[in-house]
């Protein structure tokens, strides 16, 4: 079950999330580019309702879109837009998020971004990390003013876990 929110956590959050999403929605108009992927409004959510949570981290957002479109256009490149790839590019974005210790579901999709929108390799700089960094230097500016503890918790550190 999800957390029972307070009344003031949800307006800011929501706030949050209004500003981040629409400032990239601006970015993209202005400049005519693929600025604002759909996986970005998940990102907000995690960003701005939950930013203690490690998947909310920085290196998480930026790092899990970024390894997920390299390995989407790689995939689209090498492989075609064949039905099929679109999921070997999904579960090899999966799989590196694992292993890199930088997990953050909506990258997920990107993939399928990628697959659909087709884009060049320059959607890596403009798109992915422009849009990532965006909003992780919007969720930093925003919680940093209206919260009383900061975020993000952590920028590169990884916390040390348990192995199973």
């Amino acid at each position: 079950m999800s957390p029972a929110f307070r009344k003031s956590q949800i307006l800011l959050a929501s706030l949050g999330a209004v500003v981040s999403v629409s400032a990239l929605a601006l970015v993209a108009m202005s400049t005519q580019g693929l600025m604002l992927l759909g996986s970005f409004g998940a990102s907000a959510l995690l960003l701005f309702a939950l930013p203690d949570a490690p998947l909310s981290q920085p290196r998480s957002v930026v790092f899990g879109h970024l390894s997920a479109s390299v390995i989407a256009l790689g995939c689209l490149s090498f492989l075609g837009p064949q039905w099929w790839a679109v999921g070997v590019a999904t579960g090899l974005g999966v799989g590196v998020m694992m292993m890199t210790r930088t997990v953050h579901p909506p990258a997920g999709s990107n993939a399928i971004i990628v697959f659909l929108a087709k884009p060049s390799w320059e959607f890596l700089v403009t798109s992915t990390l422009g849009g990532t960094i965006m909003l992780v230097v919007m969720a930093t500016v925003y919680h940093r003013t209206t919260r009383r503890h900061k975020y993000p918790r952590y920028w590169h550190a990884i916390p040390q876990t348990t192995e199973r």
